[in-house]
């Protein structure tokens, strides 16, 4: 997994660099819980750095590649059965105070019910 993360800057001024390992680890913990970043526990590093280099591994595809690389070896020492796993992507954006469910749309009356 070492090749696929960022080299540690030297000579770099402010504030000292955490740790590609313990970064990742509050990165899993966000995925793996849906929390918000600004909630991962103190043991982990701030938010701040996690999401950060969250942000430059999706883009630079390195993220993928280790989270990849951390799936074959789950799969190979039979940690992990891929097969039985499923993902949940639906997303729907609605505006607010709007219900959308299939073909019909409901507003909040100005009266403050709920439909």
């Amino acid at each position: 997994m070492e090749p696929l993360l960022p080299e540690l800057p030297s000579g770099q001024k402010g504030r000292p660099w955490r740790g590609d390992r313990e970064v990742l680890d509050g990165i899993l913990w966000v995925l793996r819980t849906g929390a918000p970043s600004r909630d991962l526990p103190k043991k982990y590093p701030p938010y701040q750095t996690g999401h950060r280099r969250f942000q430059k591994g999706s883009r630079d595809g390195s993220l993928e590649k280790v989270l990849i690389m951390i799936t074959e070896k789950l799969e190979k020492d039979r940690k992990l059965n891929m097969s039985e796993c499923s993902i949940d992507a639906k997303f729907v954006a609605s505006k607010r105070d709007t219900c959308v469910r299939k073909d019909e749309v409901w507003q909040r009356s100005k009266t403050g019910s709920d439909y």
